[in-house]
């Protein structure tokens, strides 16, 4: 189950996009899209996690925010796609796992090798509202904005036809 809640435009350094607020039962999650997407096809989709230390703190310790702000530019290029935001911070873990996790990143340890290294899974991440929003939204194929091949198999999973993936570009 997926609820928009609500829908409005939002101007950005990347111009106009649309926001929906989606709602599945336990949490909420944002599309923020340009173009026609009803029947689209080929549309650009990045499905991005929320990230404490990138989006709101500038930490120089993750690419999150390059991530969200490279897909934002493509898109804007294309004047077509969609960027989902999943609040799934720490891979899904929560804050309190990627705080634990800093000083085994800091020693050259990989993200999800240092979340497991203080008990928590490497990517506890779910995506499936993701799919929820791209079928609510209408679009008939997209290219994900990702090198997570979790994403696409999730997506996949739920009737999304992924045609393929692309690098975000800086």
């Amino acid at each position: 189950m997926i609820v928009k809640l609500a829908t409005n435009d939002l101007r950005t350094r990347y111009g106009t996009f649309q926001e929906a607020l989606y709602y599945d039962g336990q949490k909420e999650s944002i599309a923020l899209y340009r173009g026609k997407l009803e029947g689209a096809e080929e549309v650009l989709v990045r499905v991005h996690s929320s990230c404490i230390f990138g989006h709101y703190f500038n930490s120089i310790e993750c690419d999150c925010q390059e991530q969200l702000d490279g897909s934002q530019r493509m898109i804007d290029a294309a004047d077509q796609g969609i960027i989902i935001l999943l609040d799934q911070e720490g891979k899904g873990n929560g804050h309190f796992a990627l705080l634990n996790s800093v000083s085994h990143k800091r020693k050259g340890e990989k993200q999800a090798d240092a979340y497991e290294a203080v008990g928590f899974k490497k990517d506890a991440r779910n995506f499936a509202a993701a799919g929820k929003i791209l079928k609510d939204l209408g679009v008939k194929s997209v290219i994900m904005l990702t090198g997570n091949p979790g994403k696409v198999a999730t997506l996949e999973a739920q009737g999304i036809t992924v045609v393929g993936t692309k690098a975000i570009e800086a």
